[in-house]
């Protein structure tokens, strides 16, 4: 199966490194074919197993791993400001920021929301022509590894972040083609932003969880709303061992399975 989407882990300690023109109608995710489809027929009740293999999946380890260790936590410690540039389609800018407003009204402790300028961001959108993705890839990470992704996940979006000696990530970066149709622009919008935020390991086990190169959502659907509640719940501490994590799980997972219940309108389990 062709991938689209490739997330990268720039595990830098400290300091390291459409038409143009036109404005389009703001389509909201609800709005489009292949996201009604699967919001209807979305699982939405998960043992606390099931949730938990979810998370700790994600959470540790890297799809495309280019330095440092991956048996930490990652996670922003510090509010999330997201700023897009690059492309001047606007309605894509408004869906992005609509998208940014959906995390951050389902993730319990999470503080992001859009940035006025790049400078008061750490999380840089970069929208994208699909004919001058690799170009853009390229300016990123070199022509060398740009020629690796290609040949190996052909991806249409991807994301990386970078990280101090703590596991605290300091910066993002989102690479996001704004003319490969809707669908793809929200399913790419909603995954790599998120990934970009910590849980960055793709996995091929877990069939309910956008982070699975198989699976396509277009929206920000249950199982993974409780991945990053948990990610982003305070016990849950960017530098944690994976026997430090399971340790405070237990407490963790039952308030956060209220949480999403409660913005669900789901009945608790």
């Amino acid at each position: 199966m062709r991938s689209y989407r490739l997330s990268l882990l720039l595990a830098l300690a400290v300091a390291g490194v459409a038409t143009d023109g036109v404005i389009l109608r703001c389509v909201a995710a609800a709005e489009i074919p292949g996201v009604a489809a699967r919001q209807r027929i979305e699982k939405k009740s998960f043992t606390d197993g099931e949730i938990v293999d979810g998370f700790m999946r994600t959470a540790f380890g890297a799809e495309y791993h280019l330095a440092g260790r991956v048996d930490r936590i990652r996670k922003y410690e510090t509010p999330v400001r997201v700023f897009a540039e690059g492309s001047n389609r606007a309605d894509r800018k408004a869906q992005l920021a609509k998208i940014v407003g959906d995390i951050a009204s389902r993730v319990q402790h999470l503080d992001i929301a859009m940035a006025e300028t790049g400078e008061d961001a750490n999380v840089i959108v970069k929208l994208v022509r699909d004919r001058d993705l690799y170009r853009t890839i390229s300016t990123f990470y070199g022509s060398e590894r740009a020629r690796e992704m290609k040949s190996s996940l052909d991806p249409q979006c991807l994301s990386g972040f970078r990280k101090n000696e703590k596991y605290e990530i300091e910066h993002s970066d989102v690479i996001l083609t704004v003319d490969n149709g809707d669908f793809i622009f929200f399913d790419c919008a909603y995954e790599e932003l998120l990934q970009s935020l910590g849980p960055i390991n793709d996995t091929s086990s877990i069939p309910w969880t956008m982070f699975n190169d198989s699976v396509q959502m277009g929206y920000f659907d249950v199982y993974d709303q409780y991945i990053m509640n948990i990610l982003y719940d305070p016990r849950i501490r960017a530098g944690m061992t994976v026997a430090e994590t399971r340790t405070v799980l237990p407490a963790v997972l039952a308030d956060v399975r209220r949480w999403v219940a409660k913005v669900n309108g789901l009945a608790a389990e």
